[in-house]
């Protein structure tokens, strides 16, 4: 029996309903997803028959040969995924030590190449230590899991420790500080993050601050040199994950803390490797210590596979973050003529200053309708809703890659016009 209302529910009305065990959850969710899949909603999980690229091959809802569409789902932003100087280097790990590392870290699974890789990340942010993980994720679900606790049994709050969270930071980190005590401010909030600091500063061990360096739903930018110093004064650390800035943001790619010269102002940096460097995995950069503690508490990273000689291709993209400026140089380029083209067609893009630009729609129905339009259109975008974003903030969200030419991009403001004509999302016809 439907208990839920599919043409305004979202999937997080599947979670952890009352009275209702996981198998007829389950069965609902299902039903759910082929209330979307009817309405040419459900453009998740698509097939694609072609690697990452400014245009990909895919197999459409509903349609049985493939099509190609202009990408804009992919964090690959400077294309590195399919550089043949770091697929060379993928293929020269695998030759030189397989497919796998076949153990733990602490066990016999660390090889040169981890070692390599944790020295070059670290030193690309102007630190000395960093420690990997499988996802970035991880390294940042792991880390926080791992650093900050709440004890349960003593109601002495000043024997827990304290999260203080952006509150558009990712949901990796909103799982990371389940084991600690919470309070979060509201976006980019200065005022409030004081007031959250200062009502917190007698009452807690260890007080992290926890934001991101761009935002990876509005794509715009924590003012990290004031957050820093707001912290700082109350005797808090800040800790700054800055997966879609490593790469795309600063004067050479080392991300928003670069663009505020801030490298000694950021007590934990957390990152991915699967965006901009084009592979996978994770990290976490600070002080010696931090890493070494976590090398042996952290347990995920302990406990875990470490990664294949494949990641032997990021030692190589980040060589050429610094040899081949020209792609971050292209990306831009692109960043601003896809954006500046969406403003001048009357669609709200935001606040963004990244690679990352949205559509804000608002209506979730409207947005779903707008993503399979697109699609159909030849354009690959993805709907964002609810609880990705607030019930009413629902968007289009894009991802600008440096391989995308003109013409993919004149297609997609070519496919953003026809859709308004229909959907009515920009604001030529809100006056």
């Amino acid at each position: 029996m439907k208990t839920i209302d599919f043409a305004t529910a979202s999937f997080k009305d599947f979670e952890n309903i009352p009275g209702q065990d996981i198998y007829t959850t389950a069965k609902e969710f299902v039903q759910y997803l082929n209330f979307l899949k009817e309405n040419g909603h459900l453009n998740y999980r698509i097939e694609s028959l072609s690697p990452v690229g400014p245009e990909m091959h895919l197999i459409l809802p509903g349609d049985e040969h493939p099509t190609w569409c202009v990408c804009l789902v992919s964090n690959d932003y400077l294309g590195f995924s399919q550089h043949p100087l770091i697929k060379a280097a993928v293929i020269n790990g695998v030759e030189q030590f397989g497919t796998g590392s076949g153990a733990s870290p602490a066990i016999g699974g660390h090889f040169v190449y981890h070692q390599q890789l944790e020295k070059k990340i670290a030193e690309f942010c102007k630190r000395t230590d960093a420690i990997l993980y499988t996802t970035g994720y991880t390294a940042n679900s792991a880390t926080l899991q791992c650093i900050l606790h709440k004890d349960n049994r003593d109601k002495d709050v000043a024997k827990n420790d304290l999260a203080i969270l952006d509150m558009n930071v990712h949901a990796s980190v909103y799982e990371g500080v389940l084991t600690t005590a919470v309070k979060t401010f509201l976006h980019n909030d200065l005022v409030g993050l004081e007031r959250v600091l200062k009502n917190a500063q007698d009452s807690y061990r260890t007080k992290m601050v926890i934001i991101d360096g761009v935002y990876s739903q509005d794509g715009d930018v924590a003012p990290i040199d004031k957050i820093a110093e707001i912290t700082h004064r109350y005797g808090a650390y800040l800790v700054v994950d800055d997966a879609h800035g490593i790469g795309v943001v600063g004067d050479t790619g080392r991300g928003v803390i670069e663009m505020y010269n801030a490298f000694d102002q950021v007590d934990i940096i957390t990152g991915t490797f699967s965006k901009a460097l084009g592979n996978i995995g994770g990290y976490v950069i600070a002080s010696p210590e931090i890493i070494t503690y976590l090398k042996y508490q952290s347990k995920q990273h302990l406990f875990s596979t470490t990664a294949t000689p494949a990641l032997m291709g990021i030692l190589k993209a980040i060589d050429l973050i610094d040899e081949e400026p020209e792609w971050r140089t292209r990306l831009w380029e692109n960043i601003e003529y896809l954006k500046n083209g969406l403003i001048k067609l009357g669609f709200d893009v935001g606040t963004t200053s990244s690679a990352v630009i949205p559509v804000k729609v608002g209506d979730i129905m409207k947005t779903l309708e707008a993503g399979r339009l697109l699609l159909k259109l030849g354009v690959y975008t993805n709907p964002i809703m609810y609880p990705a974003v607030s019930k009413k903030n629902a968007r289009i969200r894009m991802n600008v890659m440096a391989t995308h030419t003109k013409a993919h991009l004149d297609k997609v403001l070519s496919a953003f016009s026809e859709i308004d004509a229909q959907l009515h999302i920009s604001s030529k016809h809100n006056n």
